[in-house]
């Protein structure tokens, strides 16, 4: 849907052919990560990722993300990073706090560094709910990651 019939618009381009993507995991419910991971990377090589130009790093929890995603969005050798991982709702106020730090620690080194970032962290009431939504979270990341790296390319 376009604003007037001359204006230019930017299309979806799910093309991962020549992309570098880097995929940052949390080993904390390390069953989950591994399912996330699983769908992203089936989803990047359907979409043309070769397996050489994907790096994976993985991390003690969520909360240590950020740095990570920090790092390798600052090298520069990425087009788009993947952030994989799970906080499940236990019974202490600590669900908020991991949820809510790391939700606004990848949002933050995706707005300072302008490398995309598709955050992939489940957080869900119970272990049965990550289960059941991890593989296709971690595809939707993946389909995400490289549209935002290929739109970014477009728009520059």
């Amino acid at each position: 849907m376009s604003c007037r019939e001359d204006t230019r618009e930017i299309e979806p381009n799910l093309e991962g052919r020549g992309l570098r993507i880097g995929v940052v995991m949390s080993r904390f419910n390390q069953e989950v990560g591994e399912g996330l991971l699983s769908g992203c990377c089936a989803e990047l090589a359907r979409l043309g990722v070769a397996s050489a130009d994907v790096t994976l790093a993985t991390v003690p929890g969520a909360l240590e993300l950020p740095l990570a995603l920090l790092t390798m969005a600052q090298s520069g050798k990425f087009d788009a990073l993947v952030a994989l991982g799970a906080v499940i709702r236990g019974e202490t106020y600590h669900f908020e706090i991991v949820s809510n730090e790391s939700a606004r620690g990848i949002s933050e080194v995706q707005i300072e560094t302008g490398i995309p970032i598709a955050n992939a962290v489940l957080t869900t009431e119970n272990d049965d709910q990550a289960l059941v939504r991890m593989v296709q979270k971690g595809s939707e990341a993946a389909q995400a990651a490289v549209e935002m790296a290929n739109l970014l390319k477009a728009v520059k």
